[in-house]
């Protein structure tokens, strides 16, 4: 429910809100508190980040590719640009097409001034928006369809009304037809991407408005999300508006809908969606939807507070990735064509964060969908010649370093997940492991610096002040070699590149890989007892790995220093235990991590590492490369520590608050991490068919699964003091280590934890 923990406070939205929000309220301020997960959803937790890139209170149906916010910095900035038709990023914002409500005569001045409101004045759920404008006494409302959405604005009455739109980029156009008709194009430039497209939108208004166009190559100011400036900026591209008389409703709608095929297919998308369709039918759609995929998981006890983060974790998860098909048609970055398809084509994913519990997740609630997004990869492979890593609607973007899309094919494939085309995916991750750059944020084919590794095992460092000697190391400004990081990541994917290979009989692959999978080696100094850079002769590096290496650590690490990445090698935690020097030493170097300190200001340290936040010690919570971390003492004499530690990360870093969300979240990779760990088990290693488990908030959780069984983890005594396990069943028998299969979970079952106050339960290690 919309911040229902603030709902006493709101009586004066009453007047303001439809007939659902006024009952959610209603029961709110009763104590009566609905069992529905939908209603323990609140989108602005997490609203003010950090530091970095802040979470969006997005109205969208699940995994589709319309998501819309409201147009400013975050939740503290109290003042609205404009409304966006469709948010293309949803962590940087990218928006296309902008709509903004004012009164009274069309001016220059209406188009650039920024609207005032009041959160108490404001509801956002998943599949609806309102908000007061103060200034204006407006009010605004928005729901949202699959390729299409629907703006409605309630003006005060008698008085002049106008709907004014415009673009975020330059050269856009707009062309109105038959009185209310609107027909759109805007070019959009990712500048940081360097990629560029084009989208659509066909949009009616309600009644018969006086409309007309004005450019946009005056001083009128078009704001940016990420700061606010001083003075109007220059507003790009044409300018539309449609305008009512004071004799007219009070109520005008914008209904429209987006394509990136062609401006005729956004027509025919809205005429599929919204031909005879209401705003409070279409409202009706949208929560349905978000009904039934949430309704998947279902859970009992926890505090209210456990299960709106709970709940809101889940929403998240279903971001990421988009249904890009139109209709039989898709538009695809990876050749820039339009295509013909027969089943779903999806785009838009973060594969070095998702494949660590967002795409294990999916996999569980639902394996169909997965399987049309491995397609979706494979199909982008065969229609530009590489596998994607982080697939835009433009493009692959230069992401992270590794290929990470190479475990999520072993990871679906090892979990039955069959219906996408293996052996050319095989094919795709073979010419990413052997031809392309291992550099981050980059994309193209591989150079010396590959060739290095492919002969020596570890990718070269640079001392501290060398220049760099490498001409495409040297194009990327901010971004270095990550050396060490790059060696670790790339033994992880050819370790499921040589695992795939073995499933699907390929012996060569399989054992051409092996051999690199062990590469991580290499870079450990047992002298330091960390993961080290070495130079092109061999030789270490002497560096802290706490702090050296450059703004973020990109010249050995990346966004993250060198006790974060310790621990990368999930592929073979084995052989890490034994580096580390056996279960004892790595359960003490684990215990050093949540307790070492900063050694030096706060400010110092996050000017170097702004993406390492959510701090316990030196274990960062807030970015993907340590969300197994805590998984790592199941592995040890002492797996009560995962059960303890992961309760404090939840309790500590993820409350139901606009602060609620310790970083980066990237559209799901943060927020399955929530999921997987409030319910009492985690993917320690995607790749590996198995979950490790720990303590759950709730007392009872139950997954509906895709093929109509039910998976039920029962622990009735659990609480904030009852949090260690003491024995676990799973079906009736007794559990010898603090884990279990993925075809245990999905052949439906219950397992029982029985917990309480005593960490001295001993266990079977796990390997």
């Amino acid at each position: 429910m919309f911040l229902l923990h603030h709902s006493l406070r709101k009586t004066a939205l009453t007047a303001l809100i439809s007939t659902l929000c006024l009952c959610q309220l209603s029961l709110a301020q009763t104590g009566k508190i609905s069992q529905s997960g939908i209603n323990y959803i609140d989108p602005t937790i997490g609203n003010v980040a950090p530091l970095l890139n802040t979470n969006r209170p997005i109205v969208h149906l699940p995994n589709q590719m319309v998501r819309v916010f409201p147009h400013r910095q975050d939740h503290l900035d109290m003042q609205i640009t404009d409304f966006p038709m469709l948010c293309q990023n949803i962590i940087t914002p990218q928006m296309i097409f902008a709509i903004k409500p004012s009164v009274g005569n069309v001016t220059d001045t209406a188009w650039y001034s920024r609207l005032t409101y009041d959160h108490d004045l404001e509801v956002t759920q998943p599949w609806y928006y309102s908000v007061k404008l103060t200034d204006s006494n407006i009010l605004t409302e928005y729901t949202a369809g699959e390729k299409t959405g629907i703006y409605r604005f309630t003006f005060p009455a008698g008085t002049k009304k106008n709907l004014l739109l415009s673009h975020y980029y330059a050269n856009g156009k707009y062309e109105l037809q038959n009185g209310n008709q609107l027909m759109g194009t805007e070019f959009v430039v990712d500048a940081i991407h360097e990629q560029k497209g084009t989208a659509y939108i066909y949009g009616v208004f309600t009644g018969k408005p006086q409309t007309g166009k004005k450019d946009g190559e005056k001083d009128w100011g078009k704001y940016t999300v990420s700061a606010v400036p001083e003075k109007p900026k220059k507003m790009p591209g044409e300018r539309a508006f449609a305008s009512y008389g004071e004799s007219d409703a009070a109520v005008q709608e914008f209904r429209y809908a987006i394509s990136f095929v062609s401006p005729e297919q956004a027509k025919k998308n809205f005429e599929k969606e919204l031909t005879g369709v209401t705003f409070d039918q279409l409202k009706e759609k949208g929560k349905a939807a978000w009904e039934k995929v949430i309704g998947q998981v279902k859970v009992e006890g926890g505090t209210e507070s456990q299960k709106r983060t709970f709940y809101t974790a889940l929403y998240r998860c279903y971001v990421r990735m988009i249904d890009f098909s139109e209709n039989g048609k898709y538009f695809s970055g990876a050749d820039k064509q339009v295509h013909d398809v027969t089943r779903p084509f999806y785009n838009d994913d973060y594969s070095w964060g998702n494949y660590l519990a967002l795409h294990p997740l999916r996999a569980i609630l639902d394996p169909k969908r997965e399987a049309d997004m491995l397609q979706s990869y494979v199909t982008m492979y065969q229609q530009n010649g590489w596998m994607p890593e982080y697939p835009r609607p433009f493009g692959d973007r230069p992401g992270m370093f590794g290929f990470k899309s190479s475990v999520m094919f072993l990871d679906a494939y090892r979990k039955g997940i069959r219906n996408f085309d293996v052996k050319t995916a095989l094919e795709g991750m073979l010419k990413n492991a052997e031809q392309a750059t291992m550099l981050p944020f980059r994309n193209g084919p591989k150079g010396d610096l590959e060739e290095f590794y492919f002969t020596k095992g570890y990718y070269p460092a640079l001392h501290p002040g060398e220049a760099e000697t490498d001409a495409f190391a040297s194009q990327k400004s901010g971004q270095k070699r990550s050396a060490v990081a790059i060696t670790l990541g790339d033994s992880y994917d050819s370790w499921a590149l040589s695992e795939l290979g073995k499933e699907l009989g390929n012996q060569e692959v399989y054992k051409k890989y092996a051999p690199r999978a062990q590469n991580y080696k290499n870079v450990w100094q047992e002298k330091i007892g960390f993961f080290m850079p070495k130079d092109a002769k061999g030789n270490w590096i002497d560096i802290d790995p706490k702090f050296d290496g450059g703004h973020n650590g990109f010249d050995y690490y990346n966004e993250n220093n060198g006790w974060s990445y310790l621990w990368n090698v999930q592929q073979d935690i084995k052989g890490l235990r034994e580096l580390l020097g056996g279960a004892d030493k790595m359960e003490q170097k684990l215990d050093q991590l949540f307790r070492e300190g900063l050694d030096r200001s706060k400010p110092v340290f996050w000017e170097k590492w702004p993406n390492q936040t959510g701090m316990i010690g030196q274990f960062a919570m807030g970015n993907q490369v340590t969300f197994f971390i805590p998984y790592l003492f199941n592995y040890t004499n002492a797996p009560w520590k995962t059960q303890k530690y992961t309760r404090l990360l939840l309790d500590t870093w993820f409350q139901d608050t606009i602060f609620g969300v310790p970083g980066d979240e990237d559209g799901g990779s943060m927020s399955s991490f929530v999921v997987f760990s409030a319910m009492g088990f985690y993917p320690t290693t995607p790749g590996l068919p198995r979950y490790s488990i720990t303590s759950p908030l709730f007392t009872k959780v139950t997954i509906d699964l895709p093929n109509g069984k039910k998976f039920t983890l029962l622990a009735p005594k659990s609480s904030r003091r009852n949090k260690y396990i003491q024995s676990a069943t799973l079906n009736g028998k007794p559990l010898k280590s603090l884990s279990f299969s993925h075809d245990e979970l999905m052949n439906g079952g219950t397992l029982v934890l029985d917990m309480g106050e005593k960490t001295d339960t001993k266990w079977e290690m796990q390997n």
